[in-house]
């Protein structure tokens, strides 16, 4: 069996297509899989890292907001339409793919466009809870549009042929035991709330965490554990600012980048992140309750409807960015932890939530879709 993939310029397009390829591997060890991706992208350096052959394309996305630099990439936006599709059109023929499997992002438009139009077998992936420009075109001629959350559903054309499969978790963050994770991270018996703004950070949430660190060191409730990110260096400056000497209190676990995530989120009662795709599918594959700040700054305001999509369902609270501040982040931990109902309840909601087959899940609508057609 021959696999394309097409998707990229977020982690959140690429991953769930190489969880997917792996899954796929694992069980046809035969199958031969190519991933297209835009040239310069971050998929161009993550999916060979992960063993997988690898063809670029020159594609952009259009600019929303008016100016003249953003005049100019449009045009050049427009120009790609064009060229990726012939590209794409190329690489797919020279390939001859039983199937393609398109997770998002711009370069996937162009790439499963021509597939379409050339006969061969498409799917797309939807991760998000409000599904982004190039899938809402694509689910109208696609075989089958995969939901991670099923209100995405209502924002797609009537025609669409939705499925629920979830979106790709770790197996490293489904295995991961409470008990065990705190014993590894050599916590205590007091509530762990764990923090971050993902890789690079988030000015807004650091500081308010700070006043939420420097609160937890005067009432000694409790653990925590920080990534501030990246651009968030500063943090521990801020921290002395604050009078707070991180290194004379090892119940506060500040740091860069948290690269044992499967065991903080096992370990942790209250997780505060923003509300990326991914994310919120980890959340809730290990159940736990959580106070989501979307970003502001995605596209179509998504992670918004991200959190929504838990929030309605008693999964989560949510905190948005323009009301984001360290009194109002402490004021709301503090009522999360006054009811000893409410952190257990918004933890077994997420559970509920969660899908943790979403890669055998995916892999069934490949197989029917290529039975159908054959």
């Amino acid at each position: 069996m021959k696999v394309l993939f097409a998707g990229g310029g977020t982690a959140g397009h690429i991953n769930p297509a190489l969880a997917v390829a792996g899954y796929l591997r694992e069980r046809e060890p035969d199958a031969r899989i190519l991933y297209i991706g835009a040239k310069g992208g971050m998929e161009e350096r993550l999916v060979p890292a992960a063993g997988y052959e690898f063809r670029g394309i020159v594609v952009s996305g259009f600019q929303r907001r008016l100016s003249w630099k953003n005049v100019r990439r449009n045009a050049a936006a427009a120009v790609h339409v064009f060229t990726a599709s012939t590209e794409a059109k190329r690489i797919i023929r020279e390939f001859g793919p039983d199937i393609c499997v398109g997770t998002g992002g711009y370069v996937a438009g162009p790439v499963i466009r021509e597939a379409v139009r050339l006969g061969i077998p498409a799917v797309i992936h939807e991760q998000n809870a409000f599904p982004g420009v190039t899938n809402k075109v694509l689910a109208k001629r696609a075989d089958r549009t995969m939901l991670a959350v099923w209100d995405a559903k209502n924002y797609l054309p009537p025609e669409a042929r939705c499925v629920l499969t979830g979106n790709p978790v770790r197996q490293e963050v489904i295995r991961a035991r409470r008990d065990e994770a705190r014993k590894k991270l050599g916590l205590d018996s007091r509530p762990l709330i764990l923090s971050f703004g993902g890789s690079l950070g988030a000015r807004k949430i650091n500081e308010a965490v700070a006043d939420l660190l420097a609160a937890s060191v005067k009432s000694g409730r409790f653990q925590h554990i920080h990534g501030y990110g990246q651009w968030g260096r500063w943090f521990p400056d801020l921290m002395k600012r604050k009078g707070v000497d991180l290194s004379a209190h090892p119940e506060l676990d500040v740091r860069e980048y948290i690269d044992d995530m499967p065991d903080c989120l096992a370990a942790a009662d209250l997780v505060i992140c923003r509300a990326g795709a991914i994310t919120l599918s980890e959340l809730q594959a290990q159940g736990k309750a959580s106070i989501l700040i979307p970003s502001p700054n995605v596209a179509e305001n998504h992670q918004y409807h991200n959190a929504m999509a838990l929030v309605n369902r008693g999964a989560a609270q949510i905190l948005e960015e323009k009301d984001l501040t360290g009194e109002t982040l402490c004021s709301k931990v503090e009522k999360l932890f006054a009811d000893p109902k409410t952190i257990p309840a918004l933890a077994q909601n997420a559970r509920k939530m969660a899908i943790l087959d979403a890669n055998e899940r995916i892999c069934k609508v490949i197989r029917e879709v290529l039975a159908e057609r054959r």
